[in-house]
């Protein structure tokens, strides 16, 4: 019912700056809990930023505490991931996931939908 793509993510250098963005269609965007959760070769899927149904609610990981903002824009159906101070520790394919409970959760077993990912690399 739900997809969500995620887009802009690349090569950067430590140190760089990226935007992913997440573009959802299909079901009620504005009603949804989101969150980005990231992968690296060999990792398990971790948290990495939750926000609520209306952007009041926002968790991030404790290893990008301070790095990065999430955000949403409701009326394009769309969610942001700000990423500054990038470090090589931050290479993974990242991704956006959603849930029908407005709340913000960093638990991945409570997301129902989930996008294809897109690859970030950090080059130091």
């Amino acid at each position: 019912q739900v997809q969500l793509v995620e887009s802009g993510g690349g090569l950067v250098q430590a140190g760089g700056s990226l935007r992913l963005s997440c573009a959802a269609s299909g079901g009620t965007f504005g009603t949804y809990g989101m969150g980005w959760f990231r992968q690296a070769p060999g990792k398990e899927r971790e948290f990495v930023a939750a926000i609520s149904w209306n952007g009041g609610s926002a968790y991030y990981a404790d290893s990008v505490k301070g790095r990065v903002t999430i955000s949403r824009a409701n009326h394009k159906n769309t969610m942001y991931l700000q990423m500054n101070s990038l470090e090589p520790e931050d290479t993974a394919v990242y991704y956006c996931a959603a849930r029908y409970s407005g709340r913000a959760s960093f638990n991945r077993s409570e997301y129902a939908y989930w996008g294809q990912g897109t690859q970030v690399t950090v080059s130091s």
